[in-house]
C-alpha cells in the first residue's frame, strides 16, 4: 500500500491510494468465493464453476466491486495513518486503475478535522456563580426522605377523603354505550392527584369501602381521543379499598432507619453538606459552560457537515437509550408525539453543532497549551468508568482497545482544557442572590418520564444533558465506515468494455 497526497481544499483532503496487485488479487479471490454460488455455468454444477470460466463469460469486472469492498477498510485505515489525517465522514472513492495483474489505484476525497483558529482563549470574561443552601432546602430533602420511607395504611372505618388512595373498578359509558379504554380493575387512584378526568376524583370523596358510585364527567375539548372530545360520560365505579400514606416522624429513630446516622441532627448536617457540594458543583459547571461559550465565540473554523450529522446521530442514540430506560422506544415516542425522524434530527441539530464547535475549540486549547494525559490519569479515568458500570477495573482494562483508550485520553484532554480556560478567565462577581433549590428542580425535571413532557421539551432536555466531553467526533467510526460513494462499478464496466 502506498499513498500520494494530491491537495487539501478547506477541510477536504484528496489523495491516491495504491494497492499492490497481490493484495488486489487476494480481494478478487475472496470476491469469487463469496459470489460463486450465484453462477450457473453450462458444464458445471451450480456454484462450482472455476473463476476463470465465470470471468470469461461475464468479464473479470464482475468481481471488482466486492473485491474493493473487501480490501478497502484495512488499506484505507493504513493510508489514514500514513497521511496523519483525521477523517470525520465516510470517504468518496473513485477507481483510477483496476485489473487483473495490476495495482489497484483509488482516488479518495474525505472530509477531515478542520483547521481551527482561536483569537483568544485566556482572559475570557465569566460571571461568578454562587448558590446558597437554605434551611428550607434541607427540610424539603427530609420530606422527600419521609415520602420514600412512608407506608400505606388500609382503613375501613371512614369514607374516602382528599389525599387517600382509592382502589377502584370502573367502566365508562357515553350515551349509554361503553367506550374503548374506559374500563379498569383494581386501579389505585390517589384522590387529588389530577390523574383522571377533571371532576372524577372529587366525586369519590365521601364514598365508603364497597360502595358503588356513579360519576358524571365531561371529557375536555382537547382530549387525545377524537371520539371522546367534549363528550359527557358516566363512570360506574366500585370502591374496593381505601388507604392513606403514613409518613414517619422526623426524629432520631427516623434518622437511624433512613440513613447511616444515629441522630436527626447528624442527618441534617449531612444533607446540608451534600447540598453545598451540589451547589458548588452546579456553580462550577455553569461557569465552565459560560467559559466554553465565550471560547467558541473566539473560534474561526469551517466545519464539515459530516461532523454535525455524526454528532446529531449520536445525540439521537443517547435520547433513544434514555427512552428505553423509561420503558419506551423511539418508534413508540414518535407515535405519541407525532414527530418523525427528521423532526428529531432538527431538534438535536443546534445542540450537535454547538457540541462540535466546543470540542474543536477545546482541542485547539489542548494543542496550544500542550496538554497531555498521564498514564496515571488515564488509569484513574478508567477506574471511574469501571465503577459507574459496575465492572472490575482490571476487566475494564482488558476489554478496552487501544483505540478506546485514545478516545478516553481525548476526553480527558478536553476536560483539562475546560479547567484551564476557567482558571485563566476573568471572573466578575455577580450581584445576583440565588439558592440551591433550583438544583433539585432541574434534576426533577430531567428525571421526569418522557410521556409527561412535550416532544420539544423532552428533546431539549435530552440535548442539555450532553456534556462537552461527549462531543468528540469519532475518528474511529469514520475510518470503519464503508466508502459513501464507490464508483467502481461504473468504472470497471467501462474498462471491461474497453477490453
Amino acid at each position: 500500500m502506498s499513498t500520494k497526497f494530491i491537495k487539501k481544499e478547506g477541510y477536504t483532503v484528496e489523495f491516491d491510494l495504491t494497492v499492490s496487485k497481490e493484495k488486489f488479487e487476494e480481494g478478487m479471490q475472496k470476491s469469487y468465493i463469496k459470489n460463486v454460488k450465484q453462477f450457473n455455468i453450462p458444464g458445471f454444477r451450480k456454484g462450482k464453476a472455476p473463476r476463470k470460466y465465470i470471468e470469461k463469460i461475464y468479464s473479470e469486472a464482475i468481481f471488482y466491486d466486492d473485491a474493493i469492498n473487501i480490501i478497502f477498510p484495512e488499506e484505507y485505515e493504513a493510508a489514514v495513518k500514513e497521511l496523519a489525517i483525521e477523517p470525520v465522514d465516510r470517504p468518496d472513492v473513485d477507481v483510477k486503475e483496476i485489473g487483473t495483474d495490476k495495482e489497484l489505484v483509488l482516488n479518495i476525497k474525505v472530509d477531515v478535522v478542520p483547521d481551527v483558529e482561536l483569537k483568544k482563549y485566556k482572559g475570557l470574561a465569566v460571571e461568578e456563580k454562587k448558590y446558597d443552601v437554605a434551611e428550607k432546602d434541607v427540610k424539603e430533602e427530609l420530606e422527600r426522605m419521609r415520602e420514600r420511607n412512608s407506608r400505606m395504611v388500609t382503613v375501613d372505618d371512614r369514607a374516602v377523603k382528599d389525599g387517600d388512595t382509592a382502589n377502584i373498578d370502573f367502566e365508562g359509558f357515553v350515551d349509554g354505550v361503553a367506550f374503548e379504554g374506559g374500563k379498569g380493575e383494581n386501579y389505585d387512584l390517589v384522590i387529588g392527584s389530577g390523574s383522571f378526568i377533571p371532576g372524577f376524583e372529587e366525586q369519590l370523596i365521601g364514598a365508603n369501602t364497597g360502595d358503588d358510585v356513579e360519576v358524571s364527567v365531561k371529557f375536555p375539548e382537547e382530549y387525545h381521543a377524537e371520539e371522546l372530545k367534549g363528550k359527557a360520560a358516566i363512570f360506574k365505579v366500585k370502591v374496593n379499598k381505601i388507604s392513606y400514606k403514613e409518613l414517619p416522624e422526623l426524629d432520631d429513630e427516623f434518622a437511624k432507619d433512613a440513613s447511616e446516622f444515629e441522630t436527626l441532627k447528624e442527618l441534617k448536617a449531612d444533607i446540608k453538606s451534600k447540598k453545598k457540594a451540589q451547589a458548588e458543583a452546579r456553580a462550577k459547571s455553569e461557569m465552565e459552560n459560560e467559559a466554553v461559550e465565550k471560547l467558541v465565540a473566539e473560534m474561526k473554523a469551517d466545519i464539515p457537515e459530516g461532523m454535525i450529522e455524526s454528532r446529531t446521530e449520536s445525540l439521537l442514540r443517547d435520547f433513544e437509550m434514555r427512552l428505553y430506560q423509561q420503558g419506551m422506544n423511539l418508534e413508540m415516542y414518535q407515535k405519541y408525539t407525532g414527530m418523525n425522524l427528521d423532526d428529531f434530527k432538527k431538534q438535536f441539530r443546534p445542540q450537535a453543532e454547538n457540541a462540535v464547535k466546543s470540542t474543536l475549540a477545546l482541542e485547539k486549547v489542548a494543542e496550544l497549551e500542550k496538554i497531555e494525559v498521564s498514564e496515571a490519569e488515564l488509569d484513574a479515568k478508567i477506574e471511574e468508568m469501571a465503577k459507574s458500570y459496575g465492572m472490575e477495573v482490571e476487566k475494564a482494562k482488558e476489554v478496552l482497545r487501544d483505540e478506546d483508550k485514545e478516545n478516553i485520553k481525548k476526553d480527558c484532554k478536553i476536560e483539562k482544557a475546560v479547567e484551564f480556560i476557567l482558571a485563566n478567565a476573568k471572573v466578575a462577581a455577580s450581584e445576583k442572590k440565588t439558592t440551591a433549590k433550583k438544583t433539585t428542580a432541574k434534576a426533577d425535571e430531567e428525571k421526569a418520564p418522557a410521556k409527561k413532557t412535550t416532544a420539544k421539551k423532552a428533546t431539549d432536555t435530552a440535548a442539555k444533558k450532553t456534556t462537552t466531553k461527549k462531543a468528540t467526533t469519532t475518528k474511529a467510526d469514520a475510518e470503519k465506515a464503508p466508502a459513501k460513494k464507490t464508483t467502481a462499478k461504473k468504472t470497471t464496466t467501462k474498462k471491461a468494455e474497453e477490453k
